[in-house]
């Protein structure tokens, strides 16, 4: 499995990373504990998700 963090990370150690390799859902995982436990989200869900943060304002 291929994992990415976010591009506004800025190369930052404490993220979590995202797969784009599961068709219909996204796994997900701490980038400190890459060995840890993996959340699984259905991509529709996670694509909202990612949504609703982009158009929150930046405090």
């Amino acid at each position: 499995m291929t994992w990415r963090k976010s591009s506004r990370s800025q190369g930052g150690v404490e993220c979590v990373e995202v797969s784009d390799d599961l068709p219909g859902a996204v796994p997900v995982r701490d980038s400190k504990n890459p060995a840890g436990a993996v959340l699984l989200f259905p991509a529709g869900t996670w694509s909202s998700f990612v949504g609703s943060i982009k158009d929150t304002p930046a405090v």
